[in-house]
């Protein structure tokens, strides 16, 4: 990956791809701002501070995709179909999905080496139905890690596959988003161009995830990035979008010579959405990237 162009902005070349939806932005005010995720079967819904509802206009990627450059933009798109199948069978995924999108992701980014170290199912149905780590569609704009969060979470993992030598490298954060069913069409994933976003939109916000035996103390605590509302943001989203196909999002980059660092994102309700649609299932899978240039 090369330092970001600031001359190669992604522009939209069809006007009637063009989605206008409702995105959750985070609601101004002061104060500390905090996240408290419960299980699913907990019978407790997710408390999130105040939202801002923000009509924005959501274009498909779809006839600029070549242009797509994670460094630039800190999304792209691409096709490649998945051998796995199994994905609400949680030991299952870790043993042969895991190792799947690591050879990816090196495959993608030519990454000395790659950590899938988590990573998140989600279908409304099957949540409904308090199905064990399955979760809802996140519906707030959001970046997965903040400047201090990022680091932290680097070591961590590092930590704990006694990866010592990778400790002063050049890392990303980098998520591969997939549906499980397709075409998605209620509830797609919507990624914002991380040139259109300033450092000032982004709030820390402390996150706290519970879990099934204890839900008064957190077993994690970490620390994202919600996101205030800017007229200048660009939104984009894929349309149809199939299990083929997949969406890298980064999260965090250790380089701040220009590329892109933090990329906000957020599930919508499509308001074109057909009524014989299949709700969305889909697995996002957390990635942890290590170049071999050093810090």
């Amino acid at each position: 990956m090369s330092p970001a162009s600031s001359t190669n902005r992604v522009e939209m070349t069809n006007a009637n791809a063009t989605l206008n939806a409702p995105l959750n932005y985070l609601a101004p005010g002061e104060g500390p701002v905090q996240i408290r995720i419960y299980p699913p079967n907990s019978g407790l819904q997710t408390v999130r501070p105040k939202e801002s509802r923000q009509m924005v206009s959501i274009h498909d990627v779809r006839a600029i995709v070549d242009d797509l450059r994670l460094d630039d933009c800190g999304f792209a798109l691409h096709t490649r179909p998945s051998a796995f199948a199994d994905y609400y069978d949680e030991a299952a995924v870790r043993k042969h999905y895991y190792p799947e999108v690591e050879t990816t992701m090196r495959s993608l980014t030519g990454a000395l080496a790659v950590m899938v170290f988590d990573h998140n199912v989600r279908a409304s149905a099957r949540a409904a139905r308090g199905e064990f780590g399955v979760r809802l569609p996140a519906e707030q704009v959001h970046n997965d890690y903040t400047e201090r969060s990022g680091p932290k979470r680097r070591q961590e993992i590092l930590d704990a596959a006694g990866r010592a030598d990778l400790a002063n490298r050049h890392f990303a954060f980098v998520n591969l988003w997939r549906p499980i069913l397709g075409p998605v069409r209620d509830n797609p994933l919507a990624v914002c161009d991380a040139r259109s976003v300033q450092p000032a939109d982004f709030v820390v916000t402390e996150i706290q995830h519970f879990g099934e035996g204890d839900l008064r103390n957190p077993r994690h605590i970490g620390e994202i990035y919600s996101v205030t509302h800017r007229a200048a943001h660009r939104w984009f989203y894929v349309s149809e979008m199939q299990p083929e196909e997949f969406l890298l999002l980064k999260c965090f980059d250790s380089r701040a010579d220009g590329r892109a660092r933090f990329m906000p994102h957020t599930g919508f309700q499509n308001p074109a959405c057909p009524s014989d649609f299949v709700p969305r299932e889909s697995i996002e899978a957390r990635t942890l990237v290590v170049f071999n240039e050093l810090l």
